[in-house]
């Protein structure tokens, strides 16, 4: 196993004291679900922070139902680090107009009471979370999948009706504290190999993948963890035949460079790009400790294989939830955020 990264000894060394921000910043933020693994890396990322006073639950009352609610009315933004029933119940609680919720959950990444929090989605999409009190987070997954898609669809090269399949590695830290706890005890062999799952095909991301990826279905998706704490990467295959006459790998590059032109966390990297691959193998841990997501074109004149990598814990999860936070509180979107 790779030895413990900063966000790996934040999981070990959580305490009440470890995350107080001693300035008295502009905006209260408070985090309902602290001690999850998305809870703390938020808290990784806030406590630097000098806009920002955060707003902490004492250990003792992480579950009384009154003080959550004082704190969540009490915050500018409050973000549910929670179970999808627990996410729903904390928004329930909120009864102040002024307190924006991020959710991380996937209880309300296809509501269209919510926005969805993917900045990169479309020209609007700032705007909308900008206005809105209600923001969904992302999916890590669905994240990688959606910003490899949609501008295909959207500049009509890739058919919405197209029978698409997707694969995904991701590090084990997305499967929370259990799993982490699981990896790092490293005492069953089968753990030092990849492991496939959702094998159902019914993984909880397919319906934002297909409602935010504008697909008249959903994909085919396979999800795998492996034996590393973070990193992401989607693959989406494509037959060149199934697409528009004269569409290659240069066309959609093309349209990603032309959606994502003035976009800060997105790199689109040529084809023949040197550091693509080292020798010949695909660095999934590539974009580990930012919030930057890389897009790739693999393949020849018949196919192609498209590719995003981000880190799971901060494009896919707690960075993305930053990142929506300081569109909405209209302060420099990089704020915090490292690319």
């Amino acid at each position: 196993m790779a030895s413990p990264d900063s966000s790996q000894r934040a999981f070990e060394d959580f305490s009440e004291g470890s995350f107080k921000n001693s300035s008295k910043g502009s905006f209260k933020v408070y985090v309902d679900g602290q001690e999850g693994t998305t809870g703390l890396r938020l808290f990784d990322y806030l406590r630097a922070r000098d806009d920002i006073e955060l707003l902490r639950i004492d250990s003792d009352k992480r579950k009384d139902p009154a003080e959550r609610a004082r704190l969540l009315n009490a915050a500018d933004v409050a973000f549910l680090c929670l179970p999808d029933a627990a996410s729903r119940e904390a928004a329930a609680m909120v009864e102040n107009p002024n307190t924006c919720l991020i959710d991380a959950s996937t209880a309300f990444r296809t509501d269209p009471s919510w926005v969805y929090g993917l900045p990169e989605l479309d020209e609007g999409q700032r705007d909308r979370i900008r206005a809105s009190k209600r923001i969904a987070n992302v999916g890590c997954h669905a994240s990688a999948f959606i910003l490899l898609v949609r501008p295909l669809v959207d500049a009509g090269l890739l058919p919405a009706d197209y029978p698409l399949s997707a694969f995904s590695l991701t590090g084990y830290s997305g499967g929370g504290k259990a799993m982490i706890a699981e990896y790092q005890n490293d005492s069953d062999d089968r753990l030092a190999a990849p492991r496939p799952y959702a094998m159902a095909l019914g993984h909880k991301h397919l319906p934002e993948m297909q409602q935010h990826g504008r697909l008249a279905q959903p994909p085919v998706f396979s999800p795998i963890v492996g034996p590393f704490l973070k990193g992401l990467m989607v693959s989406v295959p494509l037959q060149l035949s199934h697409l528009a006459e004269g569409v290659g790998a240069e066309e959609l590059l093309g349209a990603y460079r032309a959606h994502y032109a003035d976009e800060p966390f997105v790199r689109v990297r040529p084809v023949e790009a040197l550091d693509n691959l080292d020798n010949g193998f695909f660095d999934v841990q590539g974009a580990n400790e930012t919030n930057r997501v890389d897009l790739f074109v693999f393949g020849n004149d018949e196919r192609v294989c498209l590719v995003s990598r981000l880190d799971n814990l901060g494009k896919g999860a707690a960075g993305s939830a930053v990142q929506n936070m300081n569109v909405h509180l209209g302060v420099d979107e990089m704020t915090g955020l490292g690319v």
